[in-house]
């Protein structure tokens, strides 16, 4: 080991003679990339810790620069990443990017409760911090909110029989894009619960978007999928600022700057109308944040606080409904049933509200069976051990990146009978317990666990089984009338549906039930 350093003073030296061939204007510049190479291989063996466990399996990494050829030239990265998994026959997989940046995937719920539960402590960090400790949350903040979830509620039926209307008579039904639809909801409803309404601007005439809030959710779902996208900075951060290699530090800042310009000046005007004492009534999540951070959050805090709230409640809601609609129509008698439990816990006399949702058992089951199979991003955000540590027999070395795989775990054929088949009855209990969208045995992911968990676990889950339930109890859906069924096929770039799902939607309540504003 002590040998190490002295050979990069004797590389260096004998460098010039050993290649009399080159000018003087190349030898130079050759003689300093070596001696950089040099110098970080030896800083990597001077560093590397003497231990008797090995790292666990994973493609051999070149010096200094790990697999990131073999990455670059394998996009998108998270196929590449599950098809080595599936060639290495292993559950846990380790790839160095860089010099000396270790990426953990898991996909074996055992290994993931062993990440973050047994050892959660060390792997608490994250390689980019955008919130602190959540206090907005909680379980009172989140009945209090109850009525601006409701409102949003009937302007989702409202939008839905307005895109009806426009095409022909409610008698027959209208297309609908699900997709649309969704993220629509998910960001009207938090914009509602944040900033106290619905649209930046005015909005549309029949309930839509207006284009701030389109620009505002393509946004926000930009910065959903770039932010932990192996951006080549991530690994070697001394590039930052000097150069971007892959476009996402572009991206993102633009993206960023477009949420931004909406969010941070109401959010500026709000702070100002406090300390001045116009504004003395908790009215939203922003007013709470304001005033009740535990320590008080600063202006910059808030922003980025908010910023992770869009980012965790927009899309995926939208994907878990998208996803689960689709599967629904493919299977009539999964449907009928859903319609079923809904007609007879709720009935068609009134609309299914908040207080009936503990009774949709089956609606949270189809909804769970979504995320299950069809997760909206393929690995959790990273957890980043903050020391060394040995997890089922493999060293995992400070400062490892360990991702937990959303489709490993969910499709996993040990643990789950028939993997890839939408089967919600595989979430009931014969005792007829309560259906939860998480799993604490780490079997699924549907909101991230841990310490850094996602903070929003609740009304998350409300938010989707609301909008599932209000959607299959107030219309009928039927695939389009030219085409046999849907095609169940992923987007080669993400986890979404390849197409967005457009359908058929007819109006089954009367129509006193349908929301007028």
């Amino acid at each position: 080991m002590n040998n190490v350093v002295p050979v990069l003073g004797i590389a260096c030296n004998m460098l010039p003679n050993s290649i009399p061939t080159l000018s003087s204007s190349l030898t130079t510049p050759l003689a300093v990339i070596i001696t950089i190479i040099l110098f970080f291989f030896a800083k990597f063996i001077r560093n590397k810790p003497p231990c008797q466990h090995p790292l666990p399996p994973g493609p051999t990494p070149l010096p200094f620069i790990g697999c990131f050829i073999q990455m670059l030239l394998n996009r998108p990265t998270f196929r590449w990443i599950h098809k080595l998994m599936t060639q290495f026959k292993t559950p846990i997989l380790c790839i160095r990017l860089g010099p000396s940046t270790h990426v953990i995937a898991v996909s074996c719920p055992n290994l993931a409760c062993e990440f973050l539960k047994k050892q959660d402590e060390v792997f608490s960090s994250r390689p980019v911090i955008l919130s602190a400790d959540l206090v907005i949350l909680s379980s009172s903040t989140h009945k209090w909110l109850q009525p601006k979830r409701d409102e949003e509620a009937n302007h989702l039926l409202r939008y839905i029989c307005n895109q009806i209307e426009k095409q022909d008579t409610t008698t027959n039904g209208g297309l609908v894009n699900i997709r649309l639809t969704t993220q629509h909801f998910c960001g009207n409803l938090i914009r509602k619960m944040v900033f106290g309404k619905r649209f930046f601007g005015d909005g549309m005439q029949d309930g839509g978007p207006g284009e701030e809030e389109t620009e505002h959710v393509t946004s926000v779902l930009i910065l959903l999928k770039y932010l932990y996208a192996f951006s080549i900075t991530d690994y070697f951060p001394w590039l930052g600022g000097k150069t971007d290699f892959d476009g996402h530090e572009k991206i993102l800042k633009t993206a960023i700057q477009r949420v931004r310009k909406y969010q941070d000046p109401l959010i500026d005007e709000r702070i100002q109308m406090w300390n001045e004492g116009v504004r003395k009534v908790d009215n939203d999540l922003l007013d709470v944040l304001i005033n009740h951070g535990k320590p008080k959050l600063t202006s910059e805090e808030i922003k980025a606080q908010i910023i992770e709230l869009m980012i965790a409640t927009i899309d995926n809601p939208s994907n878990a409904i998208e996803w689960a609609m689709a599967e629904m129509l493919n299977e009539p008698t999964i449907l009928k049933r859903a319609i079923a439990e809904l007609d007879h816990e709720v009935g068609r006399q009134r609309l299914v509200e908040e207080r009936d949702l503990h009774k949709l058992n089956y609606i949270k089951a189809c909804i769970k069976e979504a995320f299950r199979l069809h997760p909206f991003l393929p690995f959790n955000p990273p957890h980043v051990s903050i020391m060394n540590t040995t997890v089922a027999g493999y060293f995992i070395p400070k400062g490892s990146h360990v991702l937990l795989s959303r489709p490993g775990l969910g499709r996993n054929p040990n643990v789950w009978k028939d993997a890839l088949k939408f089967d919600p009855d595989r979430h009931l209990d014969e005792e007829g317990k309560q259906v939860v969208l998480s799993d604490n045995e780490m079997r699924m992911v549907s909101f991230s666990t841990g310490r850094r968990g996602c903070p929003g676990v609740v009304l998350g889950s409300t938010i989707t089984t609301m909008m599932l339930a209000r959607m299959l109890q107030a219309f009928t859906w039927e695939v389009p009338h030219n085409e046999s069924g849907i095609k169940l096929v992923e987007n080669q770039d993400d986890l979404s549906l390849a197409k967005p799902l457009l359908v058929v939607a007819i109006p089954r309540l009367h129509q006193s039930l349908y929301p007028k504003f």
